[in-house]
């Protein structure tokens, strides 16, 4: 049987409700499986490290089509 990882910790929703795309200024949606930050508009995802979201576009991922 192969072991899952477990989920890193959530974000606090607080948080989540005042953060918005540094490029775009629009919501951001959470992705926590992947641990990031979403931005469908600037096709951007923001890590998220020790439970700190790294906003700087440069730290970015970008999405996939």
């Amino acid at each position: 049987m192969s072991e899952s990882k477990p989920l890193p910790p959530s974000v606090d929703p607080r948080l989540l409700e005042v953060l918005v795309c540094p490029l775009t200024k629009t919501a951001l949606e959470y992705d926590r499986a992947a641990n990031e930050l979403i931005s469908r508009k600037a096709g951007l995802a923001y890590p998220i490290r020790d439970g700190i979201p790294i906003m700087l576009p440069e730290e970015a991922r970008v999405l996939e089509d």
